[in-house]
């Protein structure tokens, strides 16, 4: 049985978070992942649960102390009504057709993050090496079975050698 990492109840809500590349995870009872707003469905920062941000952010904000809100430009999402001052806040959108609402907005910031504005991942070294690899070899089969079809056998012969050559 896991306790609740604030109190000696039994924990019932399990967070993991990737914060500043290292995983953080909180285990909470039922009573203090809700005084901590963790049941919030707008979201929540688990950085901030860990260091006790919430609390602190909520009451300033509260009291007039903290930043005033990011203005944005009042536009909100026909699906869920998030706007772009949620997003400031929470970090993260409501749905997805966020992403199609606020495109003209995200696009500069998506820019900044990556290099362009669609995510495309990454291919381990040794995969992508594989896959030029499988390319070349779909590309010399396509010759060599034209090289056949119109009888031309000398070249036929050279991209054969070129595929047993590939490993073949």
């Amino acid at each position: 049985m896991k306790k609740c990492d604030f109190c000696d109840s039994k924990a019932t809500v399990f967070l993991t978070q990737l914060v500043d590349g290292q995983t953080k995870k909180v285990c909470l009872c039922d009573q203090c992942a809700q005084e901590r707003g963790v049941t919030d469905p707008t979201g929540f920062s688990l950085a901030d649960l860990i260091l006790g941000g919430i609390a602190a952010a909520a009451a300033a904000t509260q009291s007039g102390e903290g930043p005033p809100p990011p203005q944005g430009s009042g536009k909100k999402c026909p699906a869920c009504g998030f706007t772009m001052e949620d997003l400031h806040r929470v970090r993260r959108f409501g749905c997805a057709e966020c992403y199609t609402a606020f495109r003209d907005e995200i696009g500069p910031m998506l820019r900044g993050m990556h290099r362009g504005p669609s995510h495309v991942g990454k291919v381990p070294a040794g995969l992508a090496a594989l896959h030029v690899k499988h390319q070349r070899l779909q590309d010399l089969r396509g010759r060599l079975e034209q090289a056949i079809a119109s009888e031309n056998y000398e070249e036929a012969a050279g991209i054969r050698d070129e595929i047993k050559a590939l490993g073949e």
